[in-house]
């Protein structure tokens, strides 16, 4: 058996019901309506649909405000994935068989890419994900006042509580199974989720991205209500951006070279309880994640607690002063309920299940964890929606000016 079917994923792939041999290189398609069960549909329309709309509105803040950050943001998610997802499924091809092992097999859906083990979603969950994060975190104006640094940070946080809404679901629905014999990547966990996963790729390379794009650009973010409040600049003044990250070329090569070096970020982050790899250590690389997980949560609520005053004090400017808010109104609550609603279709079976795993088998995620983070996921989106709520009485002339288009 070839490295793009091993005996690994072929075991973890007939436990999701399919076979990944003879999978086509390239690409697949099936009927949305014979996936394994009919969350996966539903899964698929909210991220691929989510990601669309995040590129148009990434489109129009260049076209139409002058700044270049969500396309870039967007099109380096991408590259990310790119760089760090086929090592993931075919650690063989990269000599990380040993380092790594097989890690875990994603369930096929609607489009599968790469032997079936890329869904199409996956792609998109990406962008559809930064550009989530990116647009709270500017709707709240962190990035404006407190700095690229405490922006990425912010980013961080808030694609932990969306994320893991997602994360902690998964499993249970048979999105994607984890490898439960690699256990030196899939271990330690919580519930059937890797720590690793959860702190590593559930914050540390969206935050990576976010700083990354925004110094790339040159930017402060974009226009933040702060800024918005004090000048009557044009928008393309406001928002910093360097003169060439505004030019398809800019954006480009800023885009791949932010995917590329985004992961260095998770190697550092890994770091410390990677360390303690093996040898029966799991309680301390428990403990390290679970302090690295909680200083991701402290700062993060420090940060958007701080966004959230200065909204309330007057020191922010309401929404319609604030280019292209679609999205940063809109795609937020719309992915949370959806999931909450998937969260309470799984629930029966969660309340059923038995040493970890349901009446069929399926490993459960942690439920506490998961309403922790839908109810920080609520709070931010409350946060950004109050900070963006419209009230005239508070606007000004300047800031109220239609922004400057730029081609």
């Amino acid at each position: 058996m070839d490295q793009s079917c091993d005996q690994t994923a072929e075991r973890i792939a007939e436990g999701l019901g399919f076979s990944c041999r003879h999978a086509d290189p390239v690409v697949t398609f099936r009927d949305p309506f014979s996936l394994a069960n009919g969350t996966m549909p539903v899964l698929e329309l909210l991220i691929i649909g989510g990601a669309v709309f995040a590129l148009v509105h990434a489109r129009r803040r260049w076209r139409h405000d002058g700044d270049p950050v969500n396309l870039t943001l967007w099109f380096a998610s991408v590259a990310y994935l790119a760089v760090i997802e086929p090592p993931l499924y075919f650690p063989g091809w990269f000599g990380l068989d040993k380092q790594v092992g097989f890690i875990f097999s994603h369930n096929v859906f609607t489009v599968q890419l790469m032997y079936d083990r890329l869904p199409l979603y996956i792609v998109a969950f990406y962008p559809a994900l930064s550009q989530l994060a990116y647009e709270l975190v500017r709707a709240l104006d962190v990035f404006v006042r407190r700095g690229a640094v405490a922006g990425a940070l912010a980013v961080a946080f808030v694609c932990q509580v969306f994320y893991e809404v997602f994360d902690q679901l998964g499993p249970q629905l048979r999105w994607w199974a984890w490898n439960p014999g690699d256990t030196k990547v899939n271990q330690p966990a919580l519930a059937s989720v890797p720590m690793n996963s959860m702190f590593l790729f559930a914050s540390v390379s969206f935050g990576a991205l976010a700083y990354l794009v925004v110094r790339l650009c040159g930017s402060g973010g974009g226009t933040g209500a702060a800024t918005r409040a004090t000048t009557g600049a044009t928008t393309e003044a406001r928002t910093g951006a360097r003169t060439g990250a505004r030019t398809g070329a800019g954006i480009a090569w800023r885009s791949v070279a932010a995917g590329a070096l985004a992961p260095l970020a998770m190697v550092v982050a890994g770091a410390p309880a990677g360390l303690f790899q093996g040898g029966g250590h799991l309680g301390v690389q428990r403990a390290i994640i679970g302090v690295e997980l909680g200083v991701v949560w402290v700062i993060g609520l420090c940060l958007l607690t701080d966004a959230w005053r200065a909204s309330r004090t007057g020191a922010m400017v309401p929404m319609p002063l604030m280019p292209s808010p679609t999205f940063a109104r809109t795609y937020p609550p719309f992915y949370l309920g959806v999931l909450m609603a998937l969260w309470l279709i799984a629930l029966p079976d969660y309340l059923a299940s038995s040493g970890g795993l349901t009446k069929q088998g399926a490993p459960i995620g942690s439920l506490w964890y998961s309403t922790l983070c839908a109810a920080a996921a609520a709070g931010v989106i409350l946060a950004a929606r109050r900070a963006t709520a419209s009230s005239p009485a508070t606007s000004s002339p300047a800031a109220s000016s239609p922004p400057a288009s730029s081609s």
